[in-house]
């Protein structure tokens, strides 16, 4: 296992990698809306905050060298399934066709008071 770990995605809040890469799947851990320089939380509506986290996932993608064309499987974390139809209309402006499996999933909290977080896995060919 390899960990990736790029300064252009906020740094993990605890004892777990930005992503690791085993055999020929990346896999990235639960992402935020938050802004790697200042820490802070960027953005009030779901729509905006899912923008920002799919762009934080891509930046990590970057790192090892793949994009959000290879990814495979996301899971979406909502604290409000109300927010669903906005999150999505912000999800498929980061995706193409075959988009990824997914599941979409209610939580009561995440870590920080955010209202989406997503996990990604992608494919990795290191030739």
């Amino acid at each position: 296992m390899r960990e990736i770990l790029t300064d252009d995605a906020p740094e993990p809040i605890g004892p777990y990698s930005q992503a690791t890469i085993s055999g020929d799947r990346i896999y990235v851990s639960g992402q935020g809306p938050v802004d790697p320089d200042s820490g802070e939380i960027v953005g009030d509506d779901a729509g905006t905050q899912t923008h920002r986290t799919l762009e934080n996932v891509e930046r990590i993608l970057a790192e090892a060298g793949v994009g959000l064309e290879d990814v495979v499987k996301t899971t979406v974390y909502l604290t409000d399934m109300d927010v669903y139809d906005e999150v999505n209309d912000a999800y498929a402006d980061h995706f193409e066709p075959p988009y990824p499996a997914r599941a979409a999933v209610e939580v009561s909290r995440l870590p920080i008071d955010i209202v989406v977080e997503i996990d990604v896995v992608a494919e990795y060919d290191d030739d």
